[in-house]
């Protein structure tokens, strides 16, 4: 596969709640990090996603924000 996107990083599913319309699919990257990503259900199933299958996270976003109380 190959896409325009820099910031592509491999994992594993760690797990997958489904909701009415929505999943949130856990990626567990190198040093035991997760990232969520929210996407429909239907792509799930698409995908074939499940717990243990190896997966990439694709990160868009034009910025970066951070805040303190």
């Amino acid at each position: 596969m190959k896409i325009s996107g820099r910031n592509f990083i491999a994992g594993t599913i760690k797990d997958v709640h489904k909701g009415s319309t929505t999943a949130h699919v856990h990626l567990e990257i190198a040093g035991g990090v997760i990232i969520t990503a929210s996407i429909t259900n239907e792509s799930v199933d698409e995908l074939g996603l499940a717990p243990g299958k190896k997966a990439h996270a694709l990160i868009k976003s034009s910025d970066v924000m951070i805040a303190v109380d």
